[in-house]
């Protein structure tokens, strides 16, 4: 059989992660495929810097979008990055002239993954991501494949590494949020500007397509309520330890009584639970099937060989002559699910606030919560210091969010809160 041509637009980490892997893997791929796979092609903006893989044999493309439409080219890997501009067009620019697609680009599929799903389909080829998702966790092609006949009821992840790192880091050494930041950066672990990790823009990317297969919908970035990790402080988890419980920031999706409800924030979890248990820079997704019950999946999310390997995985299924609906179901029978509002989500509740201990606090605290239907399960006070700031921590029974935000926002006014009060979800897993 004929040698599958790839074209790699974009030889960052990713790109030349991928090349490499091609090359060194060659006759293991070549069994397993039934047919060789090569690169032909390559795109990107220098030509001569050194990346470690010998691209002699390769037709150069100085303009990635003129890579899609090369002779030589079977099938376009896009790991350029970016939810819009040159990627979008290398994409759609394959997708027109009938190649398949395999992509690492979770924001671009975030906010255009059902036009190009529709593209995909109506072309009659495969658009493979699951490099997009997770690294090298195999969680598109379980979700897609692997558990097929279930019904999904719900879903969880630690999606993004950065973030897992900086928290498993704090609770390991009780240093605050800023600092360990500054240590990831300098190990590579986060990037120089991290907003788009700590502030959980990435894995609500990762969520909404995760939401999309295991839901059967249109990917709804928008309908995602988004929190990161900035405001978790070492007292807090510390607190969380004391309390039983780790905090990590998770992804949930689960259909509700008024429509598909997706969150992305940091979390409390049991700390004997199995996601609580995965730390460092590894992710975790976690699905419950109504067949199989619950299902969890565990690896590194990044890097140069996790991507890569699922580059290669999707690239493996081309040269199969592999073509599903990207979904899961046709484009045309994605469901434009309702979203349910945040604000009728309810559950229990961590809250720290800082307080002026004088008599009457606690008292004031437990007025308001009572006010708004709050029960309180368990408190933490720590010895009196008359005079100087306190936390006070408590955990409630099951309650709405409205609730307690309103709860929260009367706290904060009274006198003798000092700081706003800091609250975290606590999710039964």
């Amino acid at each position: 059989m004929s040698e599958l041509r790839v074209g790699i637009a974009g030889l960052g980490t990713v790109g030349a992660g991928t090349a490499a892997l091609l090359a060194r893997n060659a006759d293991l791929l070549r069994r397993r495929a039934g047919r060789p796979i090569v690169v032909t092609a390559v795109a990107a903006r220098d030509r001569y810097r050194d990346r470690g893989i010998d691209l002699g044999g390769c037709r150069w493309h100085d303009d990635a979008r003129t890579l899609a439409e090369d002779d030589a080219v079977d099938v376009v890997v896009e790991a350029i990055g970016g939810e819009d501009g040159i990627a979008l067009d290398v994409c759609s620019a394959a997708l027109a002239q009938g190649k398949p697609l395999v992509t690492a680009n979770k924001a671009l599929l975030a906010h255009h993954g059902r036009t190009l799903a529709e593209a995909a389909e109506a072309a009659g080829v495969h658009l493979g991501y699951e490099a997009a998702v997770a690294g090298g966790i195999p969680i598109v092609k379980s979700l897609r494949e692997g558990l097929a006949g279930n019904r999904a009821i719900r879903l969880q992840g630690i999606l993004n590494g950065t973030c897992n790192y900086i928290l498993t880091t704090m609770r390991e050494t009780g240093r605050d949020f800023a600092d360990v930041l500054a240590e990831a950066q300098t190990l590579g672990y986060a990037e120089a500007d991290p907003s788009f990790d700590v502030d959980g823009v990435d894995a609500a990317h990762k969520l909404a397509l995760l939401a999309a297969l295991a839901f059967g919908g249109m990917p709804r970035f928008d309908a995602i309520r988004v929190e990161g990790i900035r405001h978790v402080s070492a007292l807090d988890i510390a607190f969380a330890e004391e309390l039983g419980y780790r905090i990590k920031l998770l992804g949930l999706a689960r259909m509700t009584a008024s429509g598909l409800e997706q969150r992305l924030h940091p979390c409390m979890v049991a700390s004997n639970a199995p996601i609580a248990q995965v730390e460092g820079v590894f992710n975790a997704v976690v699905v419950e099937g109504d067949a199989v019950d619950t299902v969890m999946h565990e690896g590194r999310g990044a890097g140069a060989g996790p991507t890569a390997s699922a580059i290669v995985a999707d690239l493996v299924d081309v040269a199969r002559g592999v073509r599903l609906p990207v979904f899961g179901v046709p484009a045309r029978d994605l469901a434009d699910h309702p979203i349910a509002p945040h604000d009728r989500h309810s559950g229990s509740y961590y809250i720290r606030l800082m307080v002026v201990d004088q008599p009457g606090v606690l008292a004031d605290v437990s007025a308001v919560l009572r006010d708004h239907r709050v029960s309180i399960e368990a408190l933490i006070q720590r010895a009196r210091n008359p005079g100087q700031p306190v936390p006070i921590v408590l955990t409630s029974h099951e309650a709405g969010e409205a609730d307690m935000r309103a709860a929260l926002d009367e706290i904060g006014a009274l006198p003798a809160v000092i700081e706003p009060p800091r609250m975290i979800r606590i999710e039964q897993l």
